[in-house]
């Protein structure tokens, strides 16, 4: 054998190698489909995201977010299993298998992506303000106009302070430790207004109906989205279709339901035509 025609071989070998389909490694949405069921990590004890009702069934958004994935790929939302998890378990429970997936109020950030990875984002979080119906001010721009004269009450933390400044550089800023006291504080007339997460503020004028009222103004975005294991482009595809057509399309029914009931707000459906993901 002449060795321009062993080059040939070799040549021809590695073309056919490299032009034949790579098989993929198994994905986790076989074994999900395989197993019957999904295993989803998420917590307990935080409305309106996940929380115990009266009867100790788990509910909440993030829960409402599992009964949609599980649905996509059984056709039954109850087709799920719900792992308790505290938050610092979120991210290590996805690495090591305990879980498919986690729905648990997660913020985006560069640091968590790098170690696992995030679906496109089911809500965006931010700071509000929220005031008493009856209250002297009726909105932001009066809270701003204020001035100093201005007290607002916040759960106590290290960067409180600048968070409310960031929206009402003048306010007096209270912070307490519980969010109960910061919601007794305005009641009682020792705060102005509230400044916590809109979810929370949403959740607390639902159940309070008629006796408060947003001022209109959010700061501080961050995103919320499940997180699975880095590395199965399949399952994370297939994750990002059922949430968006949640949003989008065929299950936009079931993602506005959610969102009324636990933030008390009507979701404009998604209009017809142009998708509005290319606007």
């Amino acid at each position: 054998m002449t060795f321009s025609f062993r080059v040939g071989l070799i040549t021809l070998a590695a073309a056919t190698v490299l032009s034949s389909p790579v098989l993929a490694a198994g994905s986790k949405l076989d074994d999900v489909l395989q197993r019957g069921h999904l295993i989803m990590g998420t917590g307990s004890t935080n409305a309106p995201w996940h929380f115990k009702s009266a009867d100790d069934k788990l509910q909440g958004f993030d829960v409402d977010m599992g009964h949609i994935i599980a649905k996509a790929l059984f056709g039954d939302p109850d087709k799920i299993e719900y792992v308790n998890q505290s938050s610092d378990a979120r991210i290590p429970n996805i690495t090591t298998d305990k879980v498919d997936i986690t729905c648990q109020f997660m913020t985006v950030t560069g640091e968590r992506a790098q170690q696992i990875a995030f679906t496109i984002p089911y809500y965006r979080e931010g700071v509000g303000l929220m005031l008493k119906a009856d209250g002297k001010y009726p909105d932001y721009a009066a809270l701003k106009a204020a001035g100093s004269s201005v007290t607002v009450s916040v759960l106590q933390n290290v960067y409180a302070e600048a968070m409310v400044h960031a929206a009402l550089p003048e306010a007096t800023v209270d912070q307490y430790d519980s969010v109960d006291l910061i919601y007794q504080a305005m009641e009682s007339g020792r705060a102005d207004a509230v400044a916590t997460d809109q979810s929370s503020l949403a959740w607390y004028m639902t159940q309070n109906p008629g006796k408060y009222k947003d001022a209109g103004y959010g700061w501080n975005p961050q995103t919320y989205a499940c997180g699975v294991k880095r590395g199965d482009q399949d399952w994370l595809n297939f994750v990002n279709t059922a949430l968006h057509e949640a949003m989008t399309g065929v299950e936009f029914d079931a993602y506005a339901k959610s969102y009324k009931t636990w933030f008390g707000k009507d979701l404009t459906p998604p209009q017809i035509g142009f998708p509005v993901e290319f606007k």
